[in-house]
């Protein structure tokens, strides 16, 4: 499965960004093997005034990864991501080699809704 990490760089070694639609990078990992697939970077969205969780979620469906795993997401990314198919999985935390690691050992639960409200 491909996987879509927000990160503060662009490796398996680069901590899980806590804000989605703000992060520095995705990263789309497959989760079996563990492999870095592609790094995108983030900065338009990082630095706009507005529509930063629309514009991430847009950018996160276009890699074609299937599943989000990220330690918070908001209602308007949330939604895009739904709109576009994606399972969001709220809570991931350290690297993104560990994310990818909690993911594979069942630790992270799939969201059924945005855990924070825009603009956090």
């Amino acid at each position: 499965m491909k996987l879509c990490i927000p990160a503060d760089g662009m490796d398996l070694a680069a901590k899980v960004d806590a804000r989605l639609g703000r992060a520095e990078h995705f990263i789309v990992v497959d989760s079996e093997s563990g492999d870095v697939l592609q790094t995108v970077p983030n900065k338009q969205n990082k630095e706009a005034a507005a529509g930063a969780g629309v514009q991430a979620g847009q950018a996160i469906a276009a890699t074609g990864a299937e599943a989000v795993l990220c330690a918070h997401c908001g209602p308007k990314a949330f939604r895009v991501l739904q709109v576009a198919g994606l399972s969001v999985y709220a809570g991931a935390g350290g690297t993104v080699a560990e994310a990818v690691q909690a993911f594979r050992e069942g630790k992270l639960q799939k969201a059924g809704a945005a855990d924070v409200e825009g603009h956090w």
